[in-house]
């Protein structure tokens, strides 16, 4: 039987749990380490699911023991945690964004193309069950030539404003997903249109960011991409696909928990919210994102989103942030 991956966890925040689960539940990994400066958390992971602890990731990294680390840290630490993962030749899946800024971000990109082992990005949701399956079918022909995508992504409720204060905004916080699943779709994007609008809340208005906006690119063969995003939905996540092609549509709709629906005298049709918890919502995405990265790592093919994925998406953020503040079109070149 062919010996686990000793996989390092560096970070253990609420993204940082939900990896620790998925490390827990995959026959490709063993969790080996976790690094939190905050070592109580670290502490609380091992309890759970093993492995030694320390609040220093230079402890983890320089170990021997992990062939593989998962970063879950706050996003300033990631170029430097990449960086050190490629010198030690230590495998990397690491949340998104790389960095908030793009010269840090391209500072590493030639180290990131020519390293020996698998960078991969964790824009999950490429790995969801039905998003996954609409962009097959595209890919394949389906639907003819792709001539309109259209993505609706909207949070149940706004994070923290200690947190909204240091996310970047919503294009490179929130929204950065959505332009991940854009490019699954159409790689190539050439221009950004976005609009942003403080529908509801004072303290992100206040913290100088949008909770409600609209973005519209275009790809180099003319496909028109939409991506809606509120940072409030009254039901639950909404998380909807739509792509439109000249033989047809194919649509991925909102997941639900169970099928039933009741039928009564003042009213039809009526089901449970939606999942109030991204957990619930993307947890089976998670768990197929760590077992693509695990076979990436024993294969040698790359089935990840990768550094540049994880560049392009911040350019398309940054892009839209300027349009949205300028209210002009923005060219891009990915």
């Amino acid at each position: 039987m062919t010996q686990p991956i000793r996989i390092g966890l560096i970070g253990t925040g609420r993204i940082g749990q939900v990896h620790a689960a998925s490390i827990a539940d995959s026959k490709l990994f063993e969790l080996t380490y976790t690094a939190d400066t905050f070592i109580a958390g670290a502490e609380r992971i091992a309890a759970q699911y093993g492995g030694k602890v320390t609040d220093d990731p230079e402890v983890l990294l320089n170990s021997g023991e992990v062939d593989a680390i998962l970063i879950a840290s706050p996003t300033p630490t990631h170029v430097g945690l990449i960086r050190r993962g490629i010198e030690l030749g230590i495998h990397v899946l690491c949340e998104k964004p790389i960095d908030l800024d793009i010269a840090r971000v391209d500072e590493l990109r030639e180290a990131a193309a020519a390293a020996k082992t698998v960078i991969a990005l964790g824009f999950n949701r490429r790995f969801d069950p039905n998003f996954a399956a609409v962009q097959a079918r595209v890919a394949g022909g389906e639907l003819g030539k792709l001539e309109q995508l259209i993505i609706i992504s909207r949070d149940p409720a706004p994070a923290p404003r200690e947190y909204i204060a240091v996310s970047g905004g919503i294009f490179r916080d929130m929204t950065i997903h959505d332009f991940d699943m854009a490019r699954f779709f159409v790689p190539n994007i050439v221009e950004v249109t976005a609009i942003g609008t403080n529908s509801f809340s004072d303290y992100i208005k206040e913290e100088g960011d949008y909770d409600n906006v609209t973005v519209t690119m275009r790809g180099a063969n003319d496909e028109i991409i939409t991506i809606v995003n509120s940072r409030h939905a009254s039901f639950g996540y909404d998380q909807r696909i739509e792509a439109f092609g000249e033989a047809g549509m194919l649509v991925a709709s909102n997941v639900q928990a169970n099928t039933v629906r009741a039928y009564k005298a003042d009213s039809v049709e009526t089901s449970d919210p939606y999942p109030n918890f991204f957990l619930e919502r993307y947890a089976e995405a998670y768990r197929r994102e760590l077992h693509d990265f695990g076979q990436s790592i024993t294969t040698g093919n790359v089935t990840n989103p990768t550094y540049e994925d994880g560049r392009a998406a911040l350019v398309l953020a940054n892009a839209a942030l300027e349009s949205a503040t300028t209210g002009k079109a923005v060219k891009v070149s990915l």
